[in-house]
Parts: C-alpha cells; sequence; structure tokens
C-alpha cells in the first residue's frame, strides 16, 4: 500500500458490481483500501457488498459490508453509525448509486421518472444530508459524487432521466461545495464518459440503440466513438476518485472532473 489514505475511513455507496466485473464503486472500494483507507462496502446487494470486502481483506485490508437502501435516510443513517462504531469516523464518502434507464420524455412512464431519480439523485442529497455534520465536526472530509457526460452533451442516446439526475447532481456538488468550504468539507464530481462496466453492458435497452442488442457491436461502436480509440473503464474512474479523496487535492472542491478520453471535445 502506498498510503496516500492511510488513517482514514471510506463510505462507498454502490460498492458491488451488477455482474462480473469491475464497476466504479467496486474499482473504488479496492483502490482506496489498497491506499490504506478503511472502506465500509455499501449496497443494496448484500452479496456484492460482501465480495468486494473479500477482496479487500484477502489483500490485507479492512473492510466492512452493508446493506442500505439509499433512497432511505434512516438506512443511511444506520450505515454512518456502523462505519464509525467500526472505523471510528468517516473522511471519504463516494456516491457511486446509479442507474441507467433508456428513454426520451415520451416514452418514459411516470413512475420511472420518479424511480430513477430517487435512485441517483435523492441518494446523493441523503447521503450527504447524512455525512455533511460529522464531517463539519471533526474538521474536513471529502465527498466525490460520481455523475456523466451525460449530463453535459446528448450522447446519441435518449435516456432523459439519467441525463437530468447527473446534470442536477452536478449543480448539487457546486452549490454544496461552495457552502460547506469554509468547514474543509469538499465536494467534487466525477464525469466518466463511455465506460466498459456491468452496468452499462447489463442496462437494459442500451445496446439495442447502439446495436440492435448485439454487446461487443456496442462495445465497438462505442469505442470507435472516443478520440482515444478506447472506452474506459472503472480503474480510470477509481484513480479520478482516489485523486479526489487523498489530500492531494485539498485546494480542490466544486470541479467536475470528466474522465473520457476526450469524447466531450467532440460533442
Amino acid at each position: 500500500m502506498a498510503g496516500r489514505l492511510a488513517g482514514k475511513t471510506a463510505v462507498v455507496m454502490g460498492a458491488g458490481s451488477v455482474g462480473p466485473g469491475w464497476g466504479n464503486g467496486k474499482a473504488a472500494a479496492v483502490l482506496f483500501a489498497r491506499e490504506g483507507a478503511a472502506v465500509v462496502c455499501v449496497d443494496i446487494n448484500i452479496e456484492a457488498a460482501q465480495d468486494t470486502a473479500r477482496l479487500i481483506e484477502g489483500e490485507g485490508g479492512r473492510a466492512l459490508a452493508l446493506r442500505a437502501d439509499v433512497t432511505q435516510l434512516a438506512d443511511i443513517a444506520a450505515v454512518q453509525r456502523e462505519a464509525v462504531a467500526a472505523f471510528g469516523k468517516v473522511d471519504i464518502l463516494n456516491n457511486n448509486v446509479g442507474i441507467l434507464s433508456v428513454g426520451g420524455v415520451v416514452q418514459t412512464d411516470e413512475s420511472e421518472w420518479d424511480r430513477v431519480y430517487a435512485i441517483n439523485l435523492k441518494s446523493c442529497f441523503l447521503a450527504m444530508k447524512q455525512f455533511i455534520p460529522a464531517m463539519r465536526e471533526q474538521g474536513g472530509g471529502s465527498i466525490i459524487n460520481i455523475s456523466s457526460i451525460a449530463s453535459l452533451r446528448y450522447t446519441g442516446v435518449p435516456y432523459v432521466t439519467y441525463s437530468t439526475t447527473k446534470a442536477a447532481m452536478n449543480h448539487l456538488t457546486r452549490t454544496t461545495a461552495v457552502e460547506y468550504a469554509k468547514d474543509k468539507v469538499r465536494v467534487n464530481a466525477i464525469l466518466p464518459g463511455l465506460m466498459k462496466t456491468p452496468m452499462v453492458e447489463n442496462a437494459a435497452g442500451l445496446a439495442a440503440e447502439y446495436a440492435d442488442g448485439d454487446v461487443e457491436g456496442m462495445w465497438r461502436e462505442r469505442d470507435s466513438q472516443v478520440p482515444m480509440g478506447h472506452m474506459g473503464d472503472a480503474w480510470d474512474v477509481a484513480h479520478a476518485a482516489l485523486y479526489l479523496a487523498s489530500d492531494e487535492s485539498r485546494y480542490v472542491t466544486g470541479i467536475e472532473l470528466v474522465v473520457d478520453g476526450g469524447i466531450t471535445l467532440k460533442y
């Protein structure tokens, strides 16, 4: 362990993976632990959270797996209590929970709009609401919200709930960063571009939008869109999160860190 997060505790919301491979939260949790942090792995799927925690412990790190529905404040409060009981404090909050639902304003049902807003945006609001007071009391902390380049540009796929929740997350990040800057609670967002992750692979309807349901065809199409010639992966997002979690970014707050291989330069 290089120790960039030595002595810190991180809570990663969405630390499991929806399928085989590495999701953004899973990679961040493991990387944080490799850099010395104790990591609380939170997911609605406890088996997925436990899988990530076992990986960390297998490498000699410290981890705690918890189940939580992050659309419920009571569940988030329970996560905070258990994290503090286990590790004493929380220095880093990584809000990584998110789902992708294909459809524009005409195709999207009202119930689906509400569901995606609760999971993607309300969860971020509730987590910050719960954790910021303690971070203020202890003299600071780092909050990292995982957004998307879909918050900035139309990416060619109509997913109105995803793009608008992420756009709202960006401004929630900015305004919260300003409000708590004096308390040394830093709040930043990471905006991944086209990524090759289990969430993208398993997103209902996404492969159909790209390649008539052919996942391998979707990967090829997405690779071809990126100026670097290939998609990113969860480790690209995790390394960005590590920088924002560490004291190396102590003078950085309210930013939108784009991790996209240059694709937003084209849109």
